[in-house]
């Protein structure tokens, strides 16, 4: 094919591209500019669109694609000095190769060979096969009326911390769980729906067990790999870690081989799910050619708070039964059946700091009972350390023109106006799909107003967290199982999962789908999606 063809070759798919580009912005300048939206009280406002978004898209995509606009006067520059080449140039380029032959092996073979460490040396791939969520048993289910109820019988039978102020606590917990976003079919550990409640170590075992083992079952029916594939291990469950490990339950169960790099995570709060994967990244760029299975989970049955420290009981108002399994692979024939890809892992964690160590810290309270302190630091910790992690992330992700914009309002900020605010990227043109860690209500209300987020991209963590609860590290997962189930993954889709958890951290997975993603048997969600969304009264 001649240059000129070549060039022609390239012309329809981005002439393509720009017809749709202003194709977009003209049906969504017709609709009067308007949107209607729903707002948490279920009424709906119209929210009008400015002129300066559409301003804003064009610019966007102008440097997004600033490569193929550029290259294409040059593509055409080239076309025409090629097509006024003769026969005779044609000759006398030959005859001029034949007379730097040696010259052309030489560059020749030192381009190969520079290819060849490159290839050999480029940071491997790491692909996401499937992942699976654990669905306990209905008879698990416990309404907050159930809970309450429940509460009370222990406390009046004298197995709860005895207080003077047993009915404040009681309105204290029942205010707490009508607002914090939770539904009516949450579940609770076999153990607590017990009387007594049962908080022994083999409750503790057999919640935990019926969980993992659950979750890896399904994963390895749907994947169809074979246990002796799996050459990593990495699972994590930050307060119940026994003796032997829960990597070495799962080794046992599953008779892994002998030689597997097993990592047994305990401490590092509901973000330790977003760890294991970096960590598993990092072993699957060393060892090549082999499966890592990623084991996210909590137990809740030893870690209910049965004392009387308000801020001690929070937890056991959001926190429920729940986990997760995901297997990577590195394995290159793998990319045709693979759903998603790993682009990138940002982790940062503040523990350096005084306030943000303590935090959220497991410990006895004025009686000694155990249970997780939550400090009144928290918020402002939780929206440093997160700041950061964006500020980390936007570079690696943003179209360049946000980051342009946000380059020219830090000018203006910092020679001409110190009050202009500072410009807050727009990352919705970096992700189609968000999975925020539904750890609560208030959580999810602040990522969706500062990251100025819709409701529906905001819509999974919700949902989730009304479904099954703060399952900790493994909810991001569930919120991806609610998209899946939504059919709303397709090809070329960006998904950021983001978490945070004690210590203090705020971590972040980006992934890319690499085709129009189905939900995988056994989606958690697939005999309630019928009822979902939901509106959530507060």
């Amino acid at each position: 094919m001649s240059l000129f063809g070549l060039s022609l070759f390239f012309l329809p798919p981005l002439s393509y591209s720009i017809k749709t580009s202003i194709n977009v912005i003209r049906a969504r300048t017709n609709k009067d500019h308007t949107k209607s939206l729903k707002t948490k009280q279920g009424k709906h406002i119209t929210k009008k669109y400015s002129p300066l978004n559409n301003v804003k898209m064009v610019f966007n995509y102008l440097t997004t694609h600033r490569l193929k606009l550029c290259f294409l006067p040059l593509l055409v520059a080239i076309a025409m000095q090629a097509s006024r080449l003769s026969t005779q140039d044609l000759h006398s380029f030959y005859l001029s190769l034949q007379k730097n032959f040696t010259s052309l092996t030489i560059f020749s073979i030192s381009l190969i060979l520079g290819w060849t460490l490159y290839i050999m040396n480029r940071p491997k791939p790491v692909y996401l096969v499937d992942f699976s969520c654990y669905l306990p048993p209905s008879h698990l289910k416990a309404s907050v009326k159930k809970i309450m109820h429940h509460v009370r019988v222990v406390r009046e039978s004298g197995k709860w911390g005895k207080s003077d102020e047993n009915e404040y606590l009681m309105d204290f917990v029942t205010k707490i769980l009508e607002r914090s976003g939770l539904g009516q079919e949450t579940y609770v550990p076999e153990g607590l729906h017990c009387l007594p409640i049962e908080q022994s170590m083999v409750g503790s075992r057999k919640e935990t067990q019926e969980v993992i083992l659950g979750a890896v079952d399904t994963l390895l029916r749907n994947t169809g790999i074979s246990p002796s594939e799996i050459g990593i291990l990495v699972v994590n469950s930050s307060t119940f870690n026994p003796t032997p490990s829960l990597a070495t339950i799962i080794v046992n169960k599953y008779k892994l081989r002998e030689n597997i790099k097993s990592f047994n995570l305990g401490g590092m709060g509901c973000s330790a799910g977003v760890i294991a994967i970096d960590v598993a990244k990092s072993l699957l760029q060393v060892h090549r050619n082999t499966y890592a299975l990623v084991v996210s989970t909590e137990n809740i049955t030893q870690n209910l708070y049965v004392g009387n420290n308000k801020s001690m009981l929070v937890t056991n108002c959001l926190f429920r039964v729940g986990g997760a399994a995901v297997l990577l692979s590195n394995i290159s024939k793998d990319r045709k059946r693979v759903k998603y890809k790993l682009v990138h892992t940002v982790r940062v964690h503040t523990g350096s700091d005084d306030r943000s160590y303590g935090c959220a810290t497991q410990e006895e309270d004025e009686d000694g009972v155990v249970g997780v302190t939550l400090s009144k630091d928290l918020p402002m910790v939780a929206a440093r350390t997160l700041k950061i992690n964006i500020a980390t992330l936007g570079p690696l992700v943003l179209p360049i023109s946000e980051k342009l914009l946000f380059f020219v309002t830090f000018l203006r900020k910092k020679f001409f106006n110190p009050k202009i605010k500072h410009y807050m990227p727009n990352f919705k043109l970096a992700f189609e799909h968000f999975c925020i860690h539904a750890g609560g209500r208030a959580l999810i209300d602040e990522l969706e107003k500062n990251l100025h987020l819709s409701p529906l991209h905001v819509e999974a963590s919700r949902m989730t967290l009304h479904r099954f609860g703060n399952t900790s590290s493994s909810s991001i997962w569930y919120e991806l199982a609610y998209t899946e189930a939504k059919g709303r993954m397709k090809k070329g889709d960006r998904t950021w999962q983001i978490a945070l958890g004690s210590g203090f951290k705020c971590n972040s997975c980006v992934w890319v789908a690499l085709r129009n993603v189905k939900a995988s048997a056994d989606n958690p969600w697939e005999e309630c999606l019928n009822k979902y969304p939901v509106e959530i009264d507060i």
